[in-house]
């Protein structure tokens, strides 16, 4: 209710702004004045391009902010936190600059101003790997002969918790170098984990677990440090090579829970520490070869050092430690050719990794794991008059050893779509799609980890791929205001990765995941936007409905849920006000019923020359902010949690952000491929 209500009263704020100010700064100016212009939103059959608006870009202070400003469908887009999730499940978010996989420092020094178009790809092709849900990709022009120096600092006012980027460019002629420095990190004593736990024993009665937080501490901090060096010619030839460093510490979280045991009532701790390294080293390649052909090569060296520590002593004291290191080279070359009446663009990729995670203490445990991947892929796009169309096969052929564990399998990833123009500004389109889905490596590793004195997690290095096939039906319409679609979507996921909860003799639990049956997941949806007064008030809603099928080898769960977000954004000059709100996200797979928090924002920006300050308010009037909510409903095992967290409640954080920037601009040559790993292999609680 306080949601809605802070929702409704900021929209109200919004209008009766705008008239105040209409009425002081644009008294020769009516609406039938207005000036139509053309869709600033353009479909197309993966996605949109679209168009900022000069009050948008404006009004932004970095990546984040704009973004936030488009009011992209189905995305959580934090400025504060500065992360971009999927709040529909379907998988990960790309960021793109340029065609760069970018991350946090790149997108906070990154100047809305010089940002010409944005490609939104919602229904990504074969090139780019598996989990990808959403590819956002921002096209920008960059200075030819000059510099840029800038900061953004978000402090948060009501808790420990902040982050701070500095960046400079350089460029002379073809020539621009970047350095950036990002610092982040947190102190936090909010959050209570409160959990329910019923255990099924083998002679049929029930043991009860009460674990709740009574007091909590989360503390991390991070350095990330980039230097990067490009040499472009134009758009004909390109020659980046950038060397990162990211060293992150969590120097001692720790929780002590009161736990009612049956009749036994006791306090436990529990604690972990620990940091890590990675140093990348990325080599990028471009040339265009003709007016239609074009080669891209890309090659990344990745090392990544880890080591960490835990403790618990419900029951009885458990301490291990991890002592763990990863290499990996990837690279990826890619052939484009713009043919008549289609463009052909076909590559291969090598992926290479090693992981050695050695478990000590109670947890004795050495993983030792050896990975080879070749994935090859072609892809054709066209058009015939009104229908346009897009045909891609990828293929991959992974080997991986791991201890006494081998195995050799193939995967494919056949993909077509189809949109046809109905009329101006409406599109109507179908994609097919079937792609196969590797677990995550640290659940193909042998080592098992005690979570608690019932339960234990155990890596299964027998896990096979899963095959999802999804089909999707798309309706959108755009004009120089509306922006609107509504879309089916339907995946069956083969033989999925579920989760396995078994009970031993002597009435121990283990988690561990097994190829089961299925999962299908139906999803409806519909999304508008529409600039109520043109380039000074925006408002946006989507909502849907989600039913979610999970069929194991001895249960079937089904679930459906609601879910829906709206938002307004008022532009007054130099000072911008917006609202949003969602009800978070609900999903159920395999016998795991969860619930990712409600959301709401009300912001407030103020532009004055190179500067610019926002004040936001996260989750108004909410002391006590439920992050999360979960449900494990297998026979033997029902466990219920719920994740509270004052820090994210009533939160209020500044963002203060300065740009210099100096020199003339052209447009900067596309950068179509980058790869990155940060997958550690390791096992956790």
């Amino acid at each position: 209710m306080h949601m809605k209500q802070s929702l409704f009263l900021l929209i109200l704020l919004c209008i009766s702004s705008f008239s105040a100010f209409a009425q002081n700064e644009d008294k020769t100016v009516t609406l039938d004045e207005v000036i139509v212009k053309a869709p600033n939103v353009i479909s197309k059959a993966d996605g949109q391009i679209i168009f900022p608006t000069a009050a948008q870009k404006n009004a932004s202070n970095n990546g984040y902010g704009l973004l936030l400003k488009l009011s992209l469908p189905n995305l959580r887009i934090d400025d504060v936190a500065h992360s971009i999730t999927a709040i529909d499940g379907r998988g990960s978010v790309q960021l793109r600059i340029n065609g760069i996989i970018v991350g946090k420092e790149e997108m906070l020094a990154l100047n809305p101003k010089l940002i010409s178009k944005i490609d939104f790809i919602d229904n990504p092709g074969v090139r780019y790997g598996e989990n990808v849900a959403y590819v956002i990709n921002i096209i920008t022009k960059r200075n030819d002969s000059g510099y840029t120096l800038g900061a953004d600092i978000t402090p948060t006012l009501t808790s420990l918790q902040g982050d701070g980027t500095i960046y400079g460019k350089w460029n002379h002629k073809k020539s621009e170098f970047t350095v950036s420095y990002n610092y982040s990190g947190y102190k936090l004593n909010g959050t209570r984990v409160t959990e329910l736990a019923e255990y099924t024993l083998n002679n049929g009665s029930i043991h009860t677990i009460d674990r709740d937080d009574v007091e909590t501490l989360r503390k991390a901090h991070s350095h990330d440090v980039k230097l990067t060096y490009n040499l472009a010619d134009s758009t004909a030839f390109v020659f980046q090579a950038s060397l990162s460093e990211s060293l992150n510490k969590t120097p001692g979280n720790y929780s002590i829970k009161d736990i009612i045991d049956g009749t036994k009532r006791y306090n436990s701790t529990n604690r972990e520490s620990g940091k890590s390294n990675s140093p990348v080293l990325d080599l990028y390649f471009f040339r265009q070869l003709t007016p239609h052909q074009s080669i891209t090569a890309n090659v990344v060296g990745t090392y990544i050092a880890t080591k960490s520590s835990n403790y618990y002593d419900e029951g009885a004291p458990y301490q291990y430690d991890v002592s763990g290191k990863t290499v990996s080279a990837l690279s990826e070359i890619i052939y484009e050719n713009r043919l008549k009446p289609f463009t052909l663009s076909a590559g291969v990729n090598y992926r290479y990794k090693y992981t050695k995670n050695d478990y000590t203490g109670d947890a004795f445990a050495l993983t030792e794991l050896k990975q080879n991947n070749v994935y090859a892929f072609s892809e054709i796009k066209g058009s015939l008059k009104n229908l346009r169309y897009s045909l891609g096969l990828g293929a991959s052929y992974i080997h991986y050893n791991q201890n006494a564990h081998n195995y050799d399998f193939w995967t494919f990833r056949p993909k077509a779509t189809l949109a046809y123009n109905i009329m101006n500004g409406m599109q109507l389109s179908y994609t097919f799609e079937m792609k196969e889905r590797a677990s995550r490596i640290a659940m193909v590793s042998d080592a098992t980890i005690q979570t608690n004195s019932m339960e234990y997690t155990v890596g299964n290095p027998d896990l096979k791929p899963s095959r999802d096939i999804e089909h999707t039906l798309h309706l959108s319409y755009n004009n120089d205001r509306w922006s609107a679609f509504a879309e089916g979507f339907y995946r069956h996921c083969n033989k999925p990765n579920m989760a396995l909860y078994e009970r031993t003799a002597d009435n121990k639990f283990i988690y561990t995941q097994i190829n089961q049956k299925a999962i299908n997941v139906l999803n409806v949806m519909a999304y508008a936007s529409y600039w109520i007064i043109p380039e000074k008030l925006q408002a946006y809603a989507n909502g849907g409905m989600m039913r979610c099928f999970n069929y194991g080898f001895d249960y079937t769960h089904c679930y459906t849920s609601w879910f829906y977000s709206a938002g307004v954004t008022a532009y007054l000059g130099k000072f911008t006000l917006l609202a949003y709100a969602n009800n978070g996200f609900r999903f159920l797979e395999g016998e795991t019923k969860g619930y990712n928090g409600a959301n709401t924002i009300l912001q407030c920006s103020y532009k004055y020359k190179d500067w610019q300050f926002s004040l936001s308010w996260s989750n108004p009037f909410i002391n006590n902010y439920k992050s999360a909510e979960s449900e494990i409903l297998n026979r033997n095992l029902y466990k219920h949690f719920v994740h509270n967290n004052r820090d994210f409640g009533n939160s209020v954080s500044l963002n203060i952000s300065w740009r210099l920037s100096r020199g003339r601009k052209h447009q900067s040559a596309d950068k179509t491929i980058n790869l990155r790993d940060t997958d550690n292999g390791i096992i956790t609680r």
